[in-house]
């Protein structure tokens, strides 16, 4: 036996596996609770309820994690700064901190403007090192010469000991706004990602583990996780990724839809003869548009936890909220607390005013992991707060303030992760309708009543209504993933239980995910589809973590080398070089093109007859002069198991 451990770390739960990858079968899993405040509980958990007998004999761990995924929908990712350098971005940004100076290139990789201004991002850098966990920096066409990226992160580097990443590290994609974004984004997941991996590697050294450690990628591939940790913007969507390699795995499918539901969100990609199709265009997430190549995927911030909260209607997330049921679960004075909240004014509520609502310390700011300034206001209202969990009324006594002063108050500390919310998600609906019974029912009948009261709706009712908005967003995500030029709000008018309509889907779909049993009977009624629900399905993405290969793919340019030059240029992830001739240049970039995937496979112990190199090579232009342009894309696929 070849034995193999699969780790994934979602919103909810922590699973692992134990798999003999030589034969492709799973010996043994287990789910555990994801422990925000503190990851290596919940790991250790997880890992502790496998057969220890196992564990000394694992030879190669692999790891998935919807972490990246949820902190950037919902907004929670650490502060960092933004250098912009020849451009400025009037277009949303995810950070408060940003500074643009003068220099930039052209297309040609020429100077457009020398770079002057570095006495401004040494003055940016002292006034926000203390605020902000990481920096990025961005670059006009810093994709075609990076040379002042690489400036302007060694100045930072000599200022501060906090991590840099520039926009060319991630991308050679042109698109100056989200190459910004990409680089600030994974600039406020390195801390994440930094806590994720030191966890793992805690528990594998206190487990007695050793093996190779690696990452799924949000391509489907398998990285070093050193470079995960330098990258961690490209494991924004590993989890999901996973899921996909694990649910064809253990359907026994090689090309078939995938729908991951967790508990933050709903995920559909789909592979095609065993190989993730991957986006033409960057990874999306939420509002944000970025350049990391990625599965072909739609998500939705709706999972298993999103808040369910009521005004004159029913809301449903963008948030995560730990449920009722679970929460009662750890602390049953919960019960107690529900039959006395009070019910607040309609007119008032919100999704933190709400009368199923509370709130508890994450624990986060305890382990030193969250550096986040608190203002003196936002101090005041988590020292009220401890390890057991309060409604607004028990804050407001302890304030001597109306819910309505420190309710935005509450809101940051939840968004900052210093205060985790306490509420009524889909899972309490399941535990109502009795098709989860996990944790504490009582707790979810509750709630059910507290809201259903403000929209007419008994709880019987109003948890069937939450669970069929869960199945008509499931459908909806399945037939929008292959209606791309179809707007969603179109699709949504169709899907409807009560609609003579029906939508066919060609392709099997497979569904993984702890709840997803739960909604197969009404998702067929929805959808016309072969829908397949696999042995394992709750732990599909740890089995996904294993099964993936490592891929590198090249992206190399060859064009004149601006007006009137008679060189070329070949760009390339190394940078910019120059030749006198074309086919000099276009023999380079070959050349190039190979050693890259080389070095890279040579980093896994691969040698080339150990991988599938395949290189494509696009020509345009007239075939003479300056309009002369070639494109070489070359990708590398190799196995790091034995």
């Amino acid at each position: 036996m070849y034995l193999g451990l699969g780790i994934d770390t979602g919103g909810t739960y922590t699973d692992s596996i134990i798999m003999d990858i030589s034969a492709g079968t799973v010996i043994d899993s287990n789910k555990s609770l994801t422990t925000h405040s503190n990851l290596i509980k919940g790991i250790k958990n997880s890992i502790e309820g496998l057969d220890e007998s196992y564990l000394k004999d694992i030879e190669f761990v692999s790891v998935s994690t919807t972490l990246a995924t949820n902190t950037t929908l919902e907004g929670k990712g650490h502060p960092a700064g933004l250098i912009l350098i020849g451009h400025s971005i009037t277009g949303a940004l995810s950070t408060d901190h940003v500074l643009s100076i003068k220099g930039g290139h052209d297309a040609d990789g020429n100077v457009i403007e020398d770079l002057d201004d570095l006495g401004l991002v040494e003055d940016f850098v002292m006034e926000n090192k203390d605020k902000v966990s990481a920096f990025a920096v961005s670059s006009y066409f810093g994709v075609r010469n990076p040379e002042h990226e690489i400036i302007v992160k060694d100045l930072i580097g000599d200022l501060s000991d906090k991590p840099v990443v520039c926009g060319h590290e991630l991308s050679m994609s042109l698109g100056a706004y989200e190459r910004a974004v990409t680089a600030l984004l994974n600039a406020q997941l390195i801390p994440v990602t930094d806590q994720f991996i030191r966890s793992i590697l805690s528990v594998m050294k206190k487990k007695g583990i050793d093996a190779d450690l690696m990452m799924m990628k949000c391509d489907g591939s398998l990285v070093r996780i050193e470079d995960a940790l330098k990258k961690p913007v490209e494991s924004i969507f590993s989890g999901p990724a996973a899921s996909l390699v694990g649910a064809s795995h253990l359907a026994g499918i090689k090309t078939c839809l995938t729908m991951d539901v967790g508990g933050t969100s709903t995920d559909v990609s789909i592979i095609s003869n065993g190989i993730p199709e991957t986006s033409e265009s960057g990874a999306k997430v939420g509002n944000w548009k970025t350049m990391v190549k990625a599965i072909k995927m739609h998500t939705s911030a709706l999972g298993g936890d999103s808040h369910v909260w009521v005004q004159r209607s029913v809301f449903m997330g963008p948030n995560r909220v730990i449920p009722l049921c679970l929460a009662a679960f750890n602390h049953p004075e919960l019960i107690d607390k529900l039959a006395e909240t009070d019910k607040p004014n309609v007119r008032h509520m919100n999704d933190i005013i709400q009368p199923a609502t509370f709130f508890v310390r994450s624990g986060l700011d305890l382990y030193g992991m969250n550096n986040v300034a608190l203002s003196s206001n936002e101090k005041e209202v988590l020292d009220v707060l401890g390890d057991e969990p309060l409604s607004l009324s028990d804050i407001s006594i302890k304030l001597s303030e109306h819910p309505l002063m420190f309710s935005s108050i509450i809101g940051s500390l939840v968004k900052k992760k210093y205060v985790n919310q306490i509420g009524f998600t889909p899972t309490d609906a399941l535990h109502v309708l009795r098709d989860d019974t996990r944790w504490n029912s009582q707790a979810s009948h509750m709630g059910a009543q507290l809201l259903g009261d403000y929209v007419g709706m008994g709880k019987g009712s109003f948890c069937s209504h939450v669970k069929e908005q869960v199945v008509k967003n499931m459908s909806l995500n399945i037939v929008s993933f292959f209606q791309d030029d179809v707007k969603k709000s179109d699709i949504e008018k169709m899907i409807d239980f009560s609609s003579p309509l029906t939508f066919k889907v060609n392709q099997p779909v497979v569904l993984v995910g702890g709840p997803v049993k739960a909604y197969l009977n009404d998702l067929n009624n929805m959808i016309d589809a072969d829908i397949i629900v696999p042995e394992h399905h709750e732990v599909g993405n740890a089995v996904g973590a294993l099964l993936g290969d490592v891929i590198h793919r090249t992206d190399v340019l060859v064009r004149g080398a601006g007006a009137g030059s008679n060189q070329y240029a070949v760009f390339s992830e190394t940078g910019r070089e120059v030749f006198d001739e074309y086919t000099d240049a276009v023999d380079h970039g070959l050349e190039l093109s190979k050693m890259l995937i080389v070095e890279h496979m040579a980093g896994y112990g691969l040698d080339m007859d150990k991988v599938n190199y395949d290189l494509s090579r696009h020509d345009m232009g007239n075939g003479f002069g300056a309009n002369l342009e070639t494109r070489l894309f070359a990708t590398g696929i190799g196995n790091p198991r034995r």
